[in-house]
Order: C-alpha cells, then structure tokens, then sequence
C-alpha cells in the first residue's frame, strides 16, 4: 500500500494542499473581519485584475475557457482509458491514478473558485453597507409598491422603440454600447459601488443559456459579466445592471435584483429605464398574485397594450424552453450552489427582492 500512494506521490500532495487551502478558508468565514479584509485586498483586486486583461478583447473569455475545459476533459478521458487499456497487468493503479488527476483538477478550480466569488457570500452585503434591509411586507403596501411600478412602467413604455407588432425592438448592440454608464448616478446614492465598468459582454452561446434558464452570467475566473443577447429586448438592459451589480462584489442574487432595478430606473437611458420598472412589476406582480390575485389583475388592466406585448413576448421565449432537460440540472445545480453559500431559500430568494423593493419605495 506505502509503494502504491507513493507511486502517485505529487497527486497526493497535489489534492492534500488544495483540500487544505479550502479547510482553511471554510473555517475563516464566520469571522466577517476577516472575509472583508480578505475580499478588499485580495480578491476583489485579484479579479479586477483579471477583468482588466480579459476586457482587452471583445468576445467573452468566459466562453473560450468553458470551451476549452469541455474539449480537455474529453480529451482526458479518452486518454486515460487508453491508457487504462494498455496497461494491462497494472489497471487498477492506472486507472486510480487517473480518477485521483481528475479529482485534483476538480477540487482545485472549485477551491479557486470559493476562494474569488464564494467568500463574498460572508461579507459585508450590499444591505449592511447601504442600511436598507429586506423586512416583512405588509399586504398594503404591496399593492401599493405594485400599482407605483406598473404606473412608472406605463409611462416608460412610450420613450422606447418597438416593432410592428408594439414589442420593444432595441437591438443588443444598442442596448449594450450604454452599460458602462448605467451605474453613475447610482454611485453618487451609494458611493461604495463606485467601480470602473467595462460594459458586459454578448455570449455566443446564447441559445444555450436560455435553454439553461440562464439570462447572464458573471465569471469570476475572468472578471466579465456576460449577457443572454437571444432573450427577449425589453429585459435585457435590467439583466446588464444585474450583472454589473455583481461586478461590484455583491454575491447575493437577491440584492443584484434589486440593484438592477435601481441602476436602470436612475440611469437617464430610456430602454434602461423602462426595463428597470418593467423588471420590478414582474417580480412585484408575482408576489401580489399569490397574495391577492383581484387586486394583481385590476393593476395589470391599468397597463397599456405596449407592456401588455412585452409581456406576452417575453412569456411565449421562455415557454419553449419550459420542459428543457438542461434548464431542470441547471437550476438543481444553482439552487444547491446558493445553498451551500448560505442562500437557505436557494434559487426562491430571487423572491426576496420584492422585500427590498418595498422597504426602498413605500
């Protein structure tokens, strides 16, 4: 047994020293000190640095990379089993040599991983810097934040351009080229989110990720927000803000809702506007149809035809996509990652926003 773990000696020390550095950090992160001090000097510098180098160049790194790693996993295992099979008399160590390589190559890049993104989960949040906390929403005020957004929605949907059939038909190039600025005025409100934006960035795999159930994607490994271009328009600027939220260190998928909504409604650019309030109305509308679904359909009749198309649009895109093999493990794996990282509602505390939005605007 000794010559045998000897014989894979630097795998071993290889899985034993990335087991070790997650251990650690594991440990370190119910002391908020120090995950703040170790985000505001390390990592957020670290993947900033990153965003730097990867911003250099148009299309999204994030995609090469995840390409890359599909091709050399494949080609990994081929090898491996070929080599399984040419070792004849010696396939059991081979083939555990080959599994402990994987399992190594695996537990680094999650250990890399937990180490830029998942400490930010024990940080300082966006609700401890800002003062403003979810609480309990009275059903009142509920209607009342619902009816505010559907009114601001209906008087945004006038100032965008749209389609013959009156759906918003901003192209993604348009709606993009803006990205860098959405966030200033938010700035002056909040000067902690102060940060440098590069804009996002349009996926070429696209169609993918709405088959994924995924409208945009922040990379910590490259610094990028990316963005879904095939998804409906009328969404896509609230999806930029929401990305460019993470941008900013903020981990929870909640107060990126949130933000999103802020950014785009004080941007001073007519799509983002009119995306923010519409984006806010759905998460609020849905919350008012649970709890009082008369009072949710008399402030959805108060909507224009305009808002009414965007809607009906943007349900009809996702529809086809309901049943999708890879949306249902997209969604189990996300939800068990927001878990592990404290979310305890999982991929339900998108529903939390609607807690934010009330406390801010009622």
């Amino acid at each position: 047994m000794k010559n045998f773990l000897l014989h894979y000696k630097k795998l071993h020390i290889w899985l034993l020293s990335a087991l070790g550095v997650l251990l650690v950090l594991r440990l370190c992160r119910g002391n908020r000190a120090w995950m703040n001090a170790l985000a505001d000097h390390v990592t957020i510098p670290l993947r900033r640095g990153l965003g730097e180098l990867c911003y250099r160049v148009d299309f999204s790194v994030m995609e090469v990379l995840y390409v890359l790693a599909a091709l050399l996993a494949l080609a990994y295992l081929v090898w491996s089993a070929a080599a399984v099979v040419r070792a004849r008399g010696r396939r059991v160590r081979r083939a555990y040599g080959a599994a402990l390589g994987a399992v190594c190559a695996l537990v680094t890049v999650y250990t890399l991983f937990f180490f830029l993104w998942g400490l930010s989960f024990w940080t300082d949040s966006f609700q401890d810097k800002s003062g403003i906390y979810a609480q309990p929403v009275a059903p009142e005020d509920l209607k009342a934040v619902t009816a505010c957004f559907a009114e601001q929605t209906a008087r945004s949907a006038g100032g965008v351009p749209r389609d013959e059939n009156g759906v918003f038909s901003l192209s993604w190039q348009e709606i993009l080229a803006d990205s860098p600025h959405v966030y200033d005025a938010l700035e002056e409100e909040f000067p902690f989110l102060a940060f440098e934006d590069r804009g996002v960035k349009p996926m070429f795999f696209s169609r993918l990720m709405s088959r994924m159930d995924f409208t945009g994607f922040y990379c910590a490994y490259t610094g990028e927000s990316n963005v879904n271009i095939d998804s409906p328009a009328c969404l896509l600027p609230s999806t930029v803000t929401h990305e460019l939220a993470h941008q900013r260190g903020v981990a929870s998928e909640q107060e990126c809702n949130f933000l999103a909504v802020l950014a785009a409604t004080t941007s001073g650019n007519p799509a983002y506007v009119y995306s923010g309030w519409l984006m806010g109305y759905i998460y609020l509308g849905n919350a008012l149809y649970t709890l009082d679904p008369e009072a949710y359909w008399a402030i959805r009749e108060t909507l224009p035809e305009t808002v009414r198309a965007d809607l009906a649009d943007n349900n009809a895109y996702w529809a086809q996509f309901q049943n999708s093999a890879a949306k249902k493990v997209s969604n189990k794996v996300y939800d068990s990652m927001l878990k592990a990282y404290g979310e305890t509602r999982g991929i339900q505390s998108y529903g939390t926003v609607v807690d934010l939005l009330v406390a801010y605007y009622k």
